[in-house]
C-alpha cells in the first residue's frame, strides 16, 4: 500500500517537470525580450531541478563575464572587488572556455593566489551556452552538494538539454541584435551624411535635430547656440520656425544657459537630488511646461583639432583638457512618452553629440568668414559661365547691355505727377468772426443763397452781457451829465462850485464818449454774429445743419463753404516740392518757345479711363510751399482744364484728381529712375 502514494508522487514530479520543459522549450522559440526571457527561463530550470539558485552568464564584446540573471546568489559573488568573486570568475572563464557540461564541487579550488576555486556550500552545475557553433555565455545552477552521482549526472544532461533549448532563443536573439545594431548603423551613416552635408549654420540644427531625433527614437531633440553669453533655441525637431516669445522656449532658452555656464551635462530623470538650486529652479519650470520624463542637455564644445599623425590623441584626452574647449551651444535630447533606458538613451546621445559637436563648429566657422553671403551669391552665379550656359549667359547679358544703353539714349515723355482736386474757381468760406454757440443754421446742402443772405446766426451770452453793462454806465453817465449842466445853470453858484460842476460835467462827457464809442465796437461784433453770404451760389458743405448747430466756434474757425458752379472751373495740384525745379525748367523752356504755358492731363478718380486735358500757366504757380498731412512739402499749382474737356465732366466740387504735368523729353532711364537719384543725391552725395 505504501508503494501506490510514492508512485503517484513521483509520475506528478515528472509531469510538473515536463510542463516546466515544455514551457521552456515555448519562451526558446517566441520572441520574448531578453528582460523577460532570462528571469522566466531561470526559474523554471532552478524549479525542475528542486535548486536553491542559479546565474545566466554571458560574454561581452571584450571577452569578460557578464550577469544576465541571477536567483539566490551569494551578493558577495557579485562585488568586483572581492577575492571570491574574483576566484568565482576566473572558474566561471576556465568552464566557459572548456565549452562542456561539469560539476563543480562546493568549496573547491586551487588554493593558491590567484587561482580558480567554488566558494559557496553547493554544488554547481554549469553548462556552456551556444548560438551560432560558438559559446556565447554560461548556465549555472547551486544544487545540493549530498545528491547522489546519478542525480548528479541526470543534472547534468538535463542542463545540457536546458542549454540547447535556451540557444535557439540565442540564436534568434543574436540575429535580432545584428538586424538592430545593422539598422542602427545605416542610420547613423546616413545621419552623419546628412549633418555634415551642408555648412549652413540653420539647415545643419535642423538636420541635428530632427535626424537626430530619429537616430536616437527620443520624444524631441532641441539645438540651442551660444549668443553673447545666452544660449538661444535655433531648432527643435518636427517644428519649421521657433516662437521665441512663447513661454516654453524662453523657459528652454534659460535652462540651456544655465547649464551652458555650469559647464556640465544635466541628465534628468525626474530627481532633482544633488541639483545645484539655479539648475533645480530652471529644470523645474521647464519641465512644468514641457511634462517631460526625462531631460538631458549637454554643453555642445569645440571639438579637438587633431594634426596628421595624431589620431590616437581623444583617447588620451582627459576631462580637463575636454572642459577646457569653448562652448558653442547645447544639445537638449528629452523623452515625453518613449522610455528609454539609461544605458541605450547615453549611447544614442553620444553618437548624436560627435557628429553634432563638429557640424556645428564647421558651420558656424564657415558663416562667420568675412562677407560670406557674397561669396555664396557669386559661387552660385558662376554656373552661367561654364559649358554650355556660357553662350545663352553672354547673350542675355548682350541684351540687358542694349536695353541699358537705349534706357541712356532714347527719350520718352517726362511728366511730374501730383493729386489735386476740382473746384470752381469762385469759392468762398464763411468764418467766425467772433466766438460764439451756433443758433440757427438757415440753409442746407447744396442750398442756393444769394449774397447777403444769412446763413448762421451765433449768440454770445458774455457779449450780450457787456452791452448790457456799458449801456447800464452809460445811462449812469447821461444823469450824471444832465445833473451837472443843470447845477451849473443855477445862479447864485460859489465860484468853487461852479468850477466843480464844469470839471464833472467835462468828465461825464468823456465817460459818455468813450462808453459809446465802446458800445459801438460791442454793436459792430453783434451784428458779426450774423453770418452772411459773400457771394451768389450754393452751399458745397456736406450736412451742414447737423455739423453747426448748437456747436460752440472760435473765431477764424470755417463754419461752410460757398461756391459759384457757374463760373469758371479749375484744378488745385499739390505738387512735391522736390519735382519743382524740373517743372521751373521746363516752364523756361516754354516762355523761351513762345508757348508760355505747360500742357497737362488729369483723371478723376471717380472716372480713371478718361483723360482729360487742360492748360498750366505761369500765374497758376504758387510762390510758397506749404506742408500737407498727406504728400509731405508741396507747392499749390493750379491748373485750367479745356472747355471741351468740362463739358463733359460731371462737376462736383472737391473731386480727386491726379495730374500730369508734361515737362518735354528726357532719357528713359532719367525717367524710371528718377525718384532713386534724387534719393542718392539728397542722402549719399550731399
Amino acid at each position: 500500500m505504501a508503494s501506490g502514494p510514492t508512485d503517484e508522487n513521483v509520475e506528478s514530479t515528472k509531469r510538473h517537470i515536463r510542463g516546466l520543459v515544455n514551457e521552456i522549450s515555448d519562451l526558446s522559440k517566441s520572441e520574448t525580450p531578453a528582460a523577460e526571457y532570462y528571469p522566466a527561463v531561470l526559474q523554471r530550470i532552478i524549479s525542475a531541478l528542486a535548486a536553491a539558485g542559479g546565474a545566466i552568464w554571458l560574454v561581452d564584446d571584450e571577452g569578460s563575464m557578464r550577469l544576465a540573471h541571477q536567483i539566490q546568489l551569494d551578493p558577495a559573488l557579485l562585488q568586483a572587488n572581492n577575492e571570491q568573486a574574483q576566484q568565482h570568475g576566473r572558474l566561471l572563464t576556465r568552464l566557459f572556455s572548456q565549452g562542456r557540461a561539469e560539476l563543480v564541487p562546493p568549496l573547491s579550488g586551487s588554493g593558491e593566489a590567484g587561482g580558480e576555486s567554488n566558494p559557496t556550500r553547493f554544488l554547481l552545475v554549469t553548462a556552456p551556452l551556444v548560438a551560432n557553433k560558438q559559446s556565447v555565455g554560461l548556465l549555472e545552477v547551486l544544487q545540493r552538494p549530498d545528491a547522489p552521482a546519478d542525480a548528479q549526472r541526470g543534472y547534468l544532461r538535463f542542463l545540457e538539454h536546458m542549454t540547447k533549448l535556451m540557444g535557439e532563443w540565442l540564436q534568434g536573439h543574436t540575429l535580432q541584435q545584428v538586424s538592430t545594431r545593422q539598422e542602427l548603423w545605416q542610420q547613423s551613416d546616413q545621419f552623419a551624411r546628412l549633418v555634415h552635408e551642408n555648412l549652413d549654420l540653420k539647415d545643419t540644427a535642423y538636420t541635428i535635430a530632427n535626424e537626430g531625433r530619429r537616430l536616437i527614437e527620443c520624444d524631441r531633440v532641441s539645438v540651442a547656440m551660444l549668443k553673447g553669453g545666452n544660449a538661444r533655441v535655433v531648432a527643435i525637431s518636427g517644428q519649421d520656425s521657433i516662437e521665441n516669445r512663447s513661454n516654453i522656449v524662453q523657459s528652454l532658452n534659460n535652462l540651456a544657459t544655465r547649464v551652458v555656464r555650469s559647464g556640465e551635462p544635466l541628465w534628468y530623470d525626474g530627481s532633482m537630488v544633488d541639483l545645484p538650486p539655479q539648475l533645480e529652479e530652471a529644470i523645474e519650470d521647464y519641465v512644468d511646461l514641457s511634462h517631460g520624463r526625462t531631460v538631458t542637455v549637454l554643453p555642445i564644445r569645440q571639438p579637438e583639432r587633431k594634426t596628421e599623425g595624431d589620431m590616437l590623441a581623444s583617447r588620451n584626452e582627459t576631462s580637463e583638457t575636454r572642459t577646457r574647449r569653448e562652448i558653442i551651444g547645447a544639445l537638449i535630447v528629452e523623452q515625453i512618452e518613449t522610455q528609454l533606458s539609461r544605458s541605450v538613451l547615453e549611447g544614442r546621445v553620444d553618437l548624436v553629440y560627435e557628429h553634432a559637436c563638429r557640424a556645428l563648429s564647421n558651420s558656424q566657422s564657415h558663416s562667420q568668414i568675412f562677407l560670406m553671403p557674397v561669396w555664396k551669391f557669386l559661387d552660385r552665379m558662376t554656373w552661367m559661365f561654364r559649358g554650355s550656359a556660357l553662350p545663352k549667359t553672354l547673350g542675355i547679358l548682350g541684351l540687358i547691355g542694349a536695353g541699358l544703353l537705349a534706357m541712356v539714349i532714347v527719350p520718352i515723355d517726362f511728366d511730374l505727377e501730383g493729386n489735386g482736386k476740382l473746384k470752381p474757381s469762385i469759392e468762398k468760406n464763411v468764418f467766425a468772426h467772433v466766438d460764439g454757440e451756433v443758433q440757427a443754421v438757415n440753409v442746407k446742402h447744396s442750398q442756393k443763397v444769394n449774397e447777403g443772405d444769412i446763413l448762421v446766426e451765433l449768440k454770445n451770452r458774455e457779449l450780450d452781457g457787456q452791452i448790457t453793462n456799458i449801456e447800464g454806465e452809460l445811462l449812469t453817465a447821461r444823469k450824471k451829465n444832465e445833473n451837472a449842466s443843470y447845477n451849473l445853470n443855477q445862479k447864485g453858484l460859489q465860484p468853487s462850485d461852479k468850477e466843480r460842476y464844469k470839471s464833472e460835467e467835462a468828465e461825464t462827457k468823456t465817460t459818455i464818449a468813450n462808453r459809446t464809442n465802446d458800445l459801438n465796437i460791442l454793436l459792430e461784433k453783434k451784428e458779426k454774429l450774423q453770418r452772411t453770404s459773400p457771394i451768389t451760389g450754393i452751399v458745397t458743405t456736406w450736412d451742414v445743419e447737423r455739423v453747426l448747430n448748437a456747436r460752440p466756434v472760435v473765431t477764424g474757425q470755417v463754419l461752410m463753404t460757398i461756391a459759384d458752379l457757374t463760373s469758371d472751373w479749375e484744378v488745385e495740384v499739390l505738387m512735391p516740392e522736390k519735382r519743382m525745379r524740373y517743372l521751373d525748367l521746363a516752364m523756361e523752356e516754354a516762355k523761351k518757345s513762345g508757348k508760355g504755358y505747360l500742357d497737362v492731363e488729369f483723371i478723376l478718380m471717380s472716372e480713371a479711363s478718361v483723360y482729360y486735358k487742360g492748360k498750366l500757366y505761369p500765374e497758376g504757380i504758387g510762390q510758397r510751399a506749404e506742408l500737407d498731412a498727406e504728400d509731405g512739402a508741396v507747392v499749390k499749382l493750379r491748373c485750367i482744364p479745356d472747355p471741351d474737356a468740362m463739358s463733359n465732366i460731371k462737376r462736383f466740387p472737391g473731386a480727386r484728381v491726379k495730374l500730369d504735368v508734361k515737362c518735354g523729353k528726357r532719357s528713359a532711364a532719367f525717367v524710371v529712375f528718377q525718384d532713386p537719384i534724387e534719393w542718392v543725391r539728397a542722402h549719399v552725395l550731399f
